[in-house]
């Protein structure tokens, strides 16, 4: 598979040379109601690629369909549905904040003001807080130092109030984080705000931390966002698909944030087409959240030469995951005027290649003749070092 993905990317570029050199200019673009062409069509490829004196089998290595319904049928895949997701809510339900080095306790002892350390007017409650230590202690009037790092603010007030009641009758005491400063979580890449949050006693998930950076920025690969888990001796990484979760409403895709884990939304250049050949204007395209389609990415160009583009002659080249593949071409036949709708169900991936056609046979032979002696390079010389 690695070995395919690496020819069909650079076969690529060899295609880009060979498509934009001048085209034949060869009517055919008009749409027709009947079906006629198709037979011809249809083994096209395979019978240009058993004509090719290539030193690999193509045949068996370039898979040829035409898009049909019964082909989107096959290739649609389900989508994504609403669901819950029980296990961050039992987590959310238990989350209790442990206090951290670092961190700033507001200390109250009521009906005792001598043991509270007052905000003054150009003091916040974080300075006047007690802070915790980097051997995780306070210190507090009276008991000294108390070490309180690892422990939820109940379990240090608790304590506290039972070292305190040694000196004071029955002493009632409030604790509270005024400033939370030990635990944080780190929001990278294609984010409006990239952002270090902390972690608070409000439990943080991943859709909690995306809004607080002002949202996922418009160039963002939203299928494809990485969590790293920093808190463990061994980070492991969880890829999240967002896409789900925001237009379907897939709450597994959302997790609870810990100490020092790194969200990152990746930027989506890898999620571009290739559009060429003998359309109004070759450019290469982004895929976006939602997607993009053969029909709008040949509008997006401005359509086929309606002059010379053969409309019978559409193709789109993908690099196969299927082993012993190196590329599927898949064709459509725009000039039956039933099948020009397929092109708005056809979801093209990355690194597709549209091509479009000026004359059936001619123009494509052309193509197809000089490229796949460049792939059999590629392939040899990929062997060749061991790929």
């Amino acid at each position: 598979m690695v070995l395919a993905l690496n020819i069909f990317r650079k076969a690529s570029f060899a295609c880009l040379v060979f498509v934009l050199a001048g085209c034949s200019i060869v009517p055919g673009s008009h749409i027709s109601s009947a079906e006629s062409g198709n037979k011809e069509r249809v083994g096209l490829i395979d019978k240009l690629v058993r004509s090719n004196e290539v030193t690999i089998d193509f045949t068996q290595q370039v898979n040829t369909r035409l898009i049909s319904p019964s082909l989107l049928a096959e290739m649609r895949t389900r989508a994504p549905e609403a669901q819950g997701n029980p296990e961050l809510q039992a987590e959310m339900d238990q989350y209790s904040y442990a206090i951290g080095v670092g961190d700033v306790l507001n200390i109250i002892v009521w009906d005792h003001p001598e043991l509270t350390i007052p905000a003054g007017q150009f003091r916040s409650a974080g300075e006047s807080g007690s802070v915790v230590h980097p051997d995780g202690t306070i210190f507090y009037p009276y008991i000294g130092k108390v070490k309180v790092v690892g422990l939820i603010v109940a379990e240090a007030r608790d304590l506290i109030a039972a070292d305190l009641a040694r000196y004071i009758e029955s002493p009632q005491v409030e604790v509270s984080v005024a400033a939370y400063r030990s635990q944080r979580v780190f929001v990278t890449g294609a984010v409006t705000q990239p952002s270090v949050l902390p972690i608070t006693n409000v439990p943080l998930t991943v859709l909690d931390a995306l809004n607080a950076t002002g949202g996922i920025a418009p160039d963002a690969d939203w299928r494809s966002v990485v969590v790293t888990s920093g808190g463990s001796a061994q980070p492991s990484d969880v890829e999240l698909d967002l896409y789900a979760l925001y237009r379907h409403g897939d709450m597994s895709q959302n997790r609870l944030l810990r100490h020092n884990d790194i969200i990152h939304v990746p930027r989506n250049d890898a999620l571009k087409v290739f559009v060429m050949g003998d359309v109004v204007k070759s450019e290469t395209q982004r895929i976006d959240r939602s997607g993009l389609t053969l029909a709008e990415a040949l509008n997006n160009v401005g359509g086929i030469n309606e002059k010379s583009a053969d409309a019978a002659g559409i193709f789109v080249l993908r690099a196969s995951r299927e082993p012993g593949r190196v590329v599927d071409v898949f064709q459509l036949d725009a000039s039956v005027g039933t099948m020009l709708v397929l092109s708005t169900q056809f979801e093209l991936k990355p690194m597709d290649i549209v091509y479009v056609t000026s004359a059936p046979m001619s123009r494509w032979n052309k193509v197809i003749s000089q490229l796949l002696p460049t792939i059999n390079g590629l392939y040899l010389a990929e062997k060749a070092n061991g790929g």
